[in-house]
């Protein structure tokens, strides 16, 4: 098992989790920790994932040998859906071991490998199998994406909850700036509330603030 690919998840489908894992590759490969990232599996697409452009964009470079090489984008499907219907509605289903190989050479490569998920951590990618399940089966440590509008604190307690319960390691929760619009009230105090219980009961967890890019 490789220890430097990290799962990227969050609250729900607009947490912001493709912003945010730009934002946090970007900032390691600042740091010297060379990080590529990869989406998994890419729905609402056909030849290039949108994300992975997203990313790219945010970390300062265009598209990357290992992109034109399909490492970073393995598995894309033509509707805009949950893994599970997107694979159903393309009549194939998800090739995980190309996935997997996939991450598994990029993490040969770079530090660290930022694998962004599709929604939400209870996100079904089969119709028996939750993305939650799948990350806590890999080992893979967690980026947890989170924001500050309305009901992002019980949405965010709530995956702790899951998290906790199937052992997942949690190395970090993003609060997520992006988009603008939040309540500035309700905002700051989210912030401070996800940070503060993070410091109380998940005291090996870092927080980061994903700010507003220009």
């Amino acid at each position: 098992m490789n220890d430097n690919i990290l799962f990227v998840s969050g609250i729900d489908t607009d947490a912001g989790k493709s912003y945010a894992t730009g934002y946090i590759a970007r900032e390691w490969n600042k740091q010297g920790r060379r990080t590529i990232t990869q989406k998994f599996i890419q729905t609402g697409n056909r030849d290039i994932s949108e994300d992975i452009e997203t990313h790219r964009r945010i970390m300062g470079c265009g598209l990357l040998d290992v992109d034109r090489q399909r490492l970073t984008m393995p598995e894309i499907f033509t509707y805009p859906c949950s893994p599970h219907l997107a694979s159903e509605i393309d009549k194939r289903p998800i090739d995980f071991t190309k996935i997997e190989a996939a991450a598994d050479r990029l993490a040969q490569t770079y530090d660290a490998v930022l694998v962004e998920g599709a929604g939400g951590l209870m996100v079904p990618l089969t119709r028996t199998l939750l993305t939650i399940d799948y990350v806590a089966a890999k080992g893979w440590p967690l980026v947890f994406v989170t924001s500050g509008k309305l009901g992002s604190i019980s949405h965010t307690l709530l995956s702790l909850e899951a998290i906790r319960r199937r052992g997942i390691r949690l190395h970090t929760v993003a609060y997520n700036m992006y988009p603008e619009g939040t309540d500035s009230v309700i905002g700051r105090d989210t912030h401070d509330y996800i940070r503060d219980l993070l410091a109380r009961d998940f005291p090996e967890t870092e927080f980061v603030t994903v700010p507003l890019l220009g």
